[in-house]
């Protein structure tokens, strides 16, 4: 921990700018839009659940009518 202490502001731009170097602009957006993709469908994974039985429900309800 007392490694992360001992970084400056400069010194985190300097390593940000190598890994851009190192990894390019394009991958970097395709790995951050791929993790942001990944975490919207395991939102969707924890809320489906009630969405699902609340669909089931409005589709018993009008088949009831």
């Amino acid at each position: 921990m007392g490694l992360l202490r001992n970084f400056s502001g400069w010194e985190i731009l300097i390593v940000l700018a190598i890994v851009l170097l190192l990894f390019g602009v394009g991958r970097i957006s395709k790995i951050g839009g791929e993790l942001g993709s990944g975490i919207r469908s395991f939102r969707k994974g924890l809320k489906g659940d009630d969405d699902d039985k609340a669909v089931d429900v409005k589709k018993d309800e009008t088949e009831q009518k």
